[in-house]
Parts: structure tokens; sequence; C-alpha cells
């Protein structure tokens, strides 16, 4: 098949914008990873003004499909996590064109996971956790079960990458098969909420208390990014300077509700400064 496909990687080998082409197979045990094609090429392109081109080919009865992805989004994806299959696609695929090594470089990258991207990761993961399990809090104590269930186990699959990725380790689609090595605790929660014969309303108040000592334990470590670019300024910031920082633009909107969690745990002050109103005051906000 690979000698069916090369006029068509070919052609976008010979672009001199092109970085690097890979060959991905089905996999027999997992045939979303490709969306059930039997062959997908990824092309990597320093084009940025289609950040995504794709095409579909058939040859007889198989099936293959040509993603060609700019530089720029591909590095978006890998940083926020949001197309974990191009995590899978690297890992796996054979290199069929490699110019100055840049898909072996990116490769060995995705295997050391830099420190620095792991903080950001981590701080993203962080804040997507605190927001569900927040969330999800809300909804038990108003006794909607169904939806602070839906909440928590988002929460415990954020706390599972968070845990991954703090251990270096790039998280995969199968994270729960990666935690139960690295964090067996984490999967044992997990495996409480979804198969313990208590009731609802009960795994959930076990899971609540249970979760609240672990993402308190990875507070440290989650907000590391988050704190040291607030510290990163001797002055107090203000809500609209966090939200626009380039920074922190990765939390979306998951940063007001970390920061207010950060207030909760006193690692973020709160700072009043009148205003013309009447016991009116600004909120600016300053790392303790």
């Amino acid at each position: 098949m690979e000698d069916i496909l090369r006029p068509i990687y070919q052609e976008r080998a010979s672009s001199p914008s092109t970085l690097g082409v890979l060959l991905i197979k089905k996999d027999a045990n997992s045939s979303t990873l490709t969306d059930t094609f039997d062959y997908i090429l990824l092309v990597v392109t320093k084009d940025h003004d289609h950040p995504v081109f794709t095409k579909h080919y058939i040859y007889k009865d198989i099936k293959a499909a040509l993603h060609i992805v700019s530089e720029e989004q591909l590095q978006e994806w890998l940083l926020l996590g949001s197309n974990r299959k191009v995590v899978e696609w690297i890992y796996n695929g054979k290199v069929l064109f490699d110019r100055n090594e840049y898909m072996q470089e990116l490769k060995q990258e995705l295997k050391e996971f830099p420190f620095y991207g792991r903080k950001i990761k981590m701080g993203m993961e962080f804040a997507k956790l605190i927001r569900r399990y927040m969330d999800g809090k809300a909804f038990f104590e108003k006794k909607h079960y169904l939806d602070a269930y839906n909440h928590i186990v988002h929460s415990l699959h954020h706390l599972a990458r968070l845990e991954i990725i703090e251990q270096g380790i790039f998280p995969e689609i199968t994270v729960w098969n990666q935690v139960k090595h690295i964090e067996p605790q984490i999967y044992k929660l997990y495996e409480e909420l979804v198969y313990s014969e208590e009731s609802l309303e009960k795994r959930l108040e076990l899971l609540f208390l249970a979760s609240e000592f672990l993402i308190f334990s990875r507070t440290e470590a989650g907000t590391q990014h988050f704190i040291e670019v607030m510290k990163s300024k001797n002055e107090v910031w203000t809500i609209s300077e966090l939200m626009n920082e380039p920074k922190l633009k990765y939390y979306s909107v998951d940063l007001g509700v970390m920061l207010e969690y950060l207030i909760e745990k006193k690692l973020v002050d709160v700072v009043m400064e009148e205003t013309k109103g009447q016991e009116v005051y600004h909120r600016y906000y300053k790392a303790t």
C-alpha cells in the first residue's frame, strides 16, 4: 500500500514548506485511532495560510486519509491536548520524509516532554479539574446526582492526566490504562465511582471527599506556571490583565474559577482599592 500512496506524499515532500511525512496504519485493536481509515498520511508544513487540509482516498476496499497540518497548528494541538490522536500518530507513525530530522526530533521531544511544556499543560489540566470539581459539587449539593456524576468523572480524568504529565509522560488516549500503573490511588477512585454497588449519592459523597484531598495535594504542582506568571511583575493584577496575559491565554474560561480557588487556599491575595462609590472597592490580585 505504501507504493500506492507514494505519488501522493512525494508530491507534498517536494514542496520546500513540507517538514515531514508520517504513515500510520490502522491498529486492529483500535480502529478509532485512524477514524476507521486503513492508512493515514500526516504531512507537517510551514504553511500558515491553511492550518488543516484533509483529503480522502480509496484503493479497491482500502481507505486512506491525507492530513496536511501546519507546524503552528500541530504545536497548538500538542500543547492543549485538543487532538490526542495526533500524539499517537507521531509516536507510532513511520517516517516517510523528514526534512532536517524534524520528525525524529519531534518524536524525541514527545518522549522527553520538556519541563516547561509540562508546567503549562499541568496548569491547564488543573484549571479544568477545578472547574469540573466545583461544578460537580454544586450539582451534588442541589441533589442533581447524574449531572454531578458527569462532572466528577471528567474531574477524575483531568486529575489522571495531571498525574501522568507530572511524571514526565505525555498523556495517551488510553489515560486510565496509563494511570493504573502510575498512580493506582486515582485509578481506584475511578473504579469505585463506576463499579461500586453503593447508591449514586453515597458514591459521589465519598468521591468528593477523597478528590478534595487529592486535588489539594497536587495544587502546588498544578498551579506552578500560573503563580510564576503572577509573580513575574511586582504590581497587583486586574482580572482583565490576567485574562489578556499572553502566557495565560490557554487557561481560557477556566482562569477565573482557578483564581478563586487559589484565593481560597491563600496562594493569591485579594488587594482592595477604594472607588468613587461608597463602600465599593476595586478588586486586584497578587500571588502570596
